[in-house]
């Protein structure tokens, strides 16, 4: 097995007074050579939006674009007709395709609302543009995986244009848990949301993260009550 760290500390940062962000790969303004992508993922954003702040309309094609509130909610608008309401607990997916424009913003006017931005790069170019969401009960998570995100109807997550899948845990404190890789070759990205986590002996701590690849599967220990996320992805050259 073989394995990339990527601290917390040594993300991306931005400031624009309505948007605080991390960027775990390079994004607009920030670019770090190192960091370009891991596999298939090629973004991974921490966002805050202020209370009544959001990104306006912009477009977007060939991506996979996944996102998860970690707290509070946005308001999504988009070119497929899709205008609702994004709250923690949903994960959203749009296939970007041709083309898809959409808006995020805060559903607060007062309270900020943090969430995870995905990018995946997809299996097939051109694709129909298609949006998705769906509610996760939380409970089902709790010291096992909960998949939220994969092209396998039989794992019950949101439909997405790649061998690639996203599984949510709430690992206790003392409790351990293993991941496989659904697709041959493939790597995954482990990124502790909150918490810290141990695995092969490397402590990983609150939203550091770890791409790990060459593996059958890992086992990882929670050194804390922990929230972890594991996206695994293709590993493309």
């Amino acid at each position: 097995m073989q394995s990339i760290f990527y601290p917390a500390s040594d993300r991306g940062h931005v400031n624009f007074g309505w948007l605080d962000s991390h960027h775990s790969f390079s994004f607009g303004h920030w670019y770090d050579p190192k960091k370009v992508h891991f596999g298939a993922l090629r973004v991974l954003n921490d966002d805050i939006v202020q209370g009544g702040g959001g990104f306006g309309t912009h477009p977007h094609d060939n991506m996979e674009i996944v996102s998860i509130p970690l707290k509070g909610a946005l308001k999504h608008k988009d070119s497929t007709g899709t205008d609702g309401l994004i709250a923690t607990g949903d994960v959203q997916i749009m296939s970007a395709g041709t083309g898809i424009r959409h808006s995020e913003y805060n559903a607060s006017n007062t309270d900020d609302v943090n969430f995870l931005q995905i990018w995946v790069i997809p299996k097939e170019r051109n694709i129909k543009p298609r949006y998705d969401q769906q509610a996760f009960d939380g409970k089902d998570r709790v010291n096992k995986w909960q998949i939220v995100v994969s092209p396998d109807k039989g794992d019950k997550g949101l439909w997405i244009n790649q061998d690639a899948r996203f599984a949510l845990t709430k690992l206790e404190k003392g409790k351990t848990i293993s991941y496989e890789p659904k697709f041959k070759g493939n790597g995954v990205y482990v990124f502790v949301i909150d918490g810290g986590i141990s695995i092969d002996n490397k402590e990983i701590d609150k939203r550091d993260a770890i791409g790990l690849f060459d593996t059958n599967g890992f086992t990882i220990q929670a050194d804390k009550d922990s929230e972890i996320l594991a996206i695994e992805v293709p590993m493309l050259s």
